[in-house]
């Protein structure tokens, strides 16, 4: 079961999903859900009494919410109840918003984008793209990141080819190719920028990014060349393309004079980022 986590944005307001490949359905952070509909200043509050009313009320649709992980506000990733589509629907009739009929559109929408999507993969793209925008990023950094998912799905499709499994030995590969060029395994280099569960390449900077691009391509091209078998082959065409990676960062490093390898986060990243655009609307405003 492959789960993927998004944020969707509902008027102005950050709502956490989950795409459950398997199931084919959207799950939706309920408190999510209320802070968007209520403006509650405690939406946990607010769904944890609603909550008890509806089990008081026998309402089934609460007994078969599930709770699943997902990334909190500290960045951490925690339990959160959730609802599907048709669950939502329910919800909602017990909520008095006047947002509610907008929101039930909203959610039809997002279940239309994601069929449409699955026709026609290049709106997945495209999709992304407003969801990184959404979230602050810079159009630089997001046309790195896109072109960085292309060049790591062609890493792992050689790798399949190569008879490589998902799972383990992928990420076995991949800590040879982090550890060589940017002399930290995936671990450590999650330590180093303070990440628990969030993604390393969402918090890359734009040349850790280029980089990193970099030693998969190069491993890619490498691998296709030297057809290897078996996983140590493969190892050592990781390795290689890993110092082709790591040769560019230190002549990088040798005229920067500074290491190019930040433990800067996503969030970190986007106050930088914001920080101009604050100040221009601060010089306006007086």
């Amino acid at each position: 079961m492959t789960k993927k986590d998004a944020i969707k944005i509902f008027e102005d307001k950050k709502i956490r999903a989950v795409w459950d490949d398997k199931k084919e359905e959207w799950y939706f952070s309920i408190v999510d859900i209320i802070a968007a509909l209520t403006e509650s200043n405690n939406p946990q509050t607010y769904w944890r009494v609603l909550k008890k009313r509806l089990l008081d009320e026998g309402n089934q649709t609460v007994t078969n919410c599930n709770a699943l992980k997902m990334p909190a506000a500290d960045g951490k990733m925690r339990l959160t109840d959730v609802a599907t589509t048709e669950q939502l629907f329910r919800l909602i009739q017990s909520i008095p918003s006047p947002k509610a009929e907008p929101f039930k559109m909203w959610m039809a929408q997002i279940a239309k984008e994601r069929l449409d999507e699955m026709q026609d993969p290049e709106l997945t793209i495209d999709r992304a793209m407003m969801e990184y925008k959404a979230l602050g990023y810079s159009d630089n950094w997001i046309n790195q990141r896109l072109k960085s998912i292309e060049v790591r799905k062609e890493l792992t499709d050689e790798w399949k080819r190569n008879g490589m499994q998902e799972g383990i030995q992928f990420a076995a590969l991949t800590d040879i190719i982090y550890q060589t060029w940017a002399e930290k395994s995936t671990k450590g280099y999650r330590k180093f920028k303070g990440l628990t569960k969030e993604n390393l390449r969402d918090n890359m900077t734009n040349t850790e990014l280029i980089l990193n691009m970099l030693a998969e391509a190069a491993t890619t091209d490498l691998s296709k060349e030297k057809n290897p078998s078996g996983f140590v082959e493969n190892a050592q065409v990781a390795h290689e393309g890993g110092k082709v990676a790591k040769v560019a960062r230190e002549q990088l490093e040798s005229q920067l004079g500074h290491s190019v390898i930040s433990p800067l986060n996503a969030k970190n990243i986007l106050q930088i980022n914001n920080k101009p655009e604050e100040e221009e609307n601060k010089k306006e405003d007086k």
